[in-house]
Order: structure tokens, then C-alpha cells, then sequence
């Protein structure tokens, strides 16, 4: 069984980044969305809110599962038996910072490979900071995330 691993923040879950599970599904027999715990970072939404988004846009993808990692992700990936880690890309920027990275893991674990997926271009301008600016302004945010969590971001912002 090929098993790969899609992590990040995903404070919150884009359209960019769903486009990128549901063809990293295509591709793997499961796919594991690593939601990060970063300690250094302070997240708009708990480990727990975002699985719980993850979750609900994904509900519809037999072979896709989140679940929460902190520490490195080579350990995640020995733990859940991946082989494959996830990344997208949507602009050169991502590239050369996801090309560190990947060079870091490889090196911290051999047996493992990044695969990059360019992100369709319609997504490409979406990151969740900017997401998170515009609901923070009370922007629209249809097409940037999936409809049904825009609920959960507009009660953060109306709190």
C-alpha cells in the first residue's frame, strides 16, 4: 500500500490546498493530511478545529485521514508507514523553501520522497494568512476556502 503524507498548518484549510488532496487521492492508496501542532506558531484555529475542518471538507474521500503531528515529519511518516510526503506549490517562493526542506528530510531519512504538486492556478494567489486577512476584515471568502468551513472562520472573527 503506498501511503503518503500531505502536512502543514492548514490554519485554515484552503480551495489550494483541498485541490491537492483530492489529486494526491488520485495518485496514493491513502493519503494523510499531517496537521501540524508548531509550538512556535499561534494558530488562529486548535490542532483540534483544524482536523475537525479537514475532516469535514474531505468527509467525501474514502482514502484520505487527518491526523495531528508535532516534532519532525520523517517521524510522523515512520509512525503512519508513509513513504511519500506532500507538497504544493504555488509560487517560486514555495519552491525554494519546500526544496530545503525536502533536501532536510532526505537527509534526516533516506527512504522517504517529496513529490511537488503545482497547485491549480486558479488557487495559486490563496494562502490561509491571506484568507485570515480578509475574514479578519470581513471580506468575502468564497473560492478561497470550502463553503462549509466559513462558518467556522467567521465566528472566529466575530468573537
Amino acid at each position: 500500500m503506498r501511503i503518503a503524507v500531505y502536512p502543514g498548518s492548514f490554519d485554515p484549510i484552503t480551495n489550494g490546498h483541498l485541490d491537492i488532496i483530492k489529486r494526491a487521492s488520485r495518485l496514493y492508496d491513502k493519503v494523510i493530511v499531517g496537521v501540524l501542532d508548531n509550538i512556535n506558531k499561534k494558530p488562529l484555529f486548535s490542532v483540534n478545529e483544524r482536523k475537525k475542518m479537514i475532516e469535514q471538507v474531505t468527509e467525501g474521500i474514502a482514502n484520505v485521514e487527518c491526523d495531528a503531528f508535532s516534532g519532525l515529519l520523517v517521524d510522523f511518516l515512520k509512525q503512519k508507514n508513509a513513504e511519500v510526503i506532500i507538497k504544493g506549490l504555488r509560487i517560486v517562493a514555495d519552491f525554494e523553501y519546500e526544496f530545503q526542506m525536502a533536501l532536510l528530510n532526505k537527509a534526516l531519512n533516506p527512504e522517504f520522497e517529496t513529490v511537488f504538486m503545482m497547485t491549480n492556478s486558479q488557487f495559486s494567489y490563496i494562502s490561509s494568512s491571506m484568507v485570515k486577512e480578509v475574514a479578519k476584515y470581513s471580506g468575502g471568502l468564497e473560492g478561497l476556502v470550502p463553503g462549509q468551513i466559513i462558518p467556522d472562520i467567521r465566528k472566529k472573527y466575530n468573537n
